[in-house]
């Protein structure tokens, strides 16, 4: 066994801990599908949206934008030094949409009619242009992906294919992505009495465009993190660098817009005095933006690996709490109670997030989703020196 091979196994905590997370999760499947959702869920008329869609479908269409703002700098303005991001952001991109729609499966009532926006048309609908877009955003990312099947499995020609269609499909994903991104926060838009004032603004579809465009940049330095712990192939640190201060700017159009936003509307009071929704409000905006941002600016953060990844983390985690503070915190005055998620809920998110896991675990042993190591350079051969990996502390100025 390669020392590659020996570095991808899992230690059997996480392996037993994805088996028991599959066999719970199926249990409550099986319950789910037979005895609907109020037999799983703490659902109902006033809370018709929870967990499933807060975190499986908000957090993961957002968490994955990371896909077209790199495809649509390295194919449409030919910044050539990111093409080793491409393909596992794709992948994560590519998991992450295909895990919402399942999660979709679990929150819609009736399932099996998910392709009835697809066939009936109402375009003044927002759910409906979310669907369409959803839906051909995962067929764009499928035929961007599979381009490294293909090489995978030796297929030239279909390679050259796809190599060729790659810039337009680029094009497409990000109008498509842009587009669905922004339309999420529209959803919000049907409720301007009952969405707390911290979270309700017209803007609030240029918000979610723009918080995932930050959480995208950070979700990148996350994964390259992650991989370079089980995989041993986490992205160089130039490039990381440059993630780095892509996204302490978009963190800082996105704070200043929003802090602009609340002032404008008079809404900064409310953030400011007492109650929960000020406090969850206080958390997502210093976890997410104020402290991570703080650290961004600092070149010898953006150098140090793991301050790099401590402030993505930040973003990640920030950028959760607020799709949560949208879809549920924010609707709980109105509402007139607090919704809290069954065991049920938790166990089936956990799972999508498990099986999320696994699947990139996967797809990195078995298809050429890193670009390939180097080969050792020879005695007596010069040799350029190497980028620093991920696994290093800190990039040498």
């Amino acid at each position: 066994m390669s020392s590659a091979e020996r570095r991808f196994r899992l230690p059997g905590f996480w392996t037993g801990l994805l088996f028991l997370l599959l066999a719970a999760g199926a249990v409550v499947t099986v319950v789910r599908f037979t005895q609907g959702l109020g037999s799983v869920t703490n659902l109902s008329d006033r809370f018709p949206w929870g967990l499933w869609v807060g975190f499986d479908i908000l957090c993961g269409v957002g968490l994955a934008a990371g896909a077209f703002t790199i495809t649509t700098g390295v194919y449409v303005f030919n910044l050539k030094r990111f093409k080793p991001i491409v393909r596992p952001t794709v992948l994560t991109a590519f998991l992450g949409y295909t895990l919402v729609v399942m999660g979709l499966m679990y929150d819609l009532g009736r399932p099996w009619n998910i392709w009835h926006p697809l066939v009936m048309w109402n375009p003044r609908s927002v759910m409906f242009e979310v669907s369409w877009c959803v839906t051909l955003y995962l067929t764009v990312l499928a035929l961007e992906f599979s381009g490294v099947v293909l090489e995978r499995i030796g297929w030239t020609r279909a390679v050259a294919v796809q190599r060729a269609a790659t810039p337009f499909l680029v094009i497409a994903g990000a109008i498509l992505s842009t587009l669905h991104q922004s339309s999420l926060g529209a959803f919000y838009l049907i409720v301007p009495g009952k969405l707390h004032e911290l979270w309700y603004t017209p803007m609030l579809p240029v918000m979610f465009f723009l918080s995932a465009v930050a959480a995208g940049f950070a979700m990148i330095v996350v994964e390259s993190r992650l991989s370079a712990r089980a995989f041993g192939r986490g992205l160089e640190m130039p490039l990381l660098m440059s993630i780095g201060r892509a996204l302490a700017v978009a963190l800082g159009v996105y704070g200043a817009f929003r802090l602009y936003d609340l002032a404008s509307r008079g809404a900064l009071r409310a953030a400011l005095g007492p109650g929960r929704e000020a406090a969850l409000f206080q958390i997502e905006l210093a976890l997410g933006v104020i402290l991570p941002l703080a650290l961004l600016v600092w070149p010898a953060v953006r150098r140090n690996t793991h301050r790099l990844y401590a402030a993505a983390l930040m973003v990640v985690v920030g950028f959760v709490v607020n799709r949560l503070n949208v879809s549920i915190t924010g609707l709980e005055g109105a509402q007139g109670g607090h919704y809290v998620p069954t065991v049920a809920e938790g166990i089936v998110t956990l799972m999508l997030v498990g099986i999320g896991f696994a699947a990139f675990a996967l797809a990195v042993r078995y298809l050429p989703v890193f670009p390939p190591l180097e080969e050792p350079v020879r005695r007596g051969e010069a040799s350029a020196p190497a980028a620093l990996p991920l696994a290093t502390g800190a990039a040498r100025t």
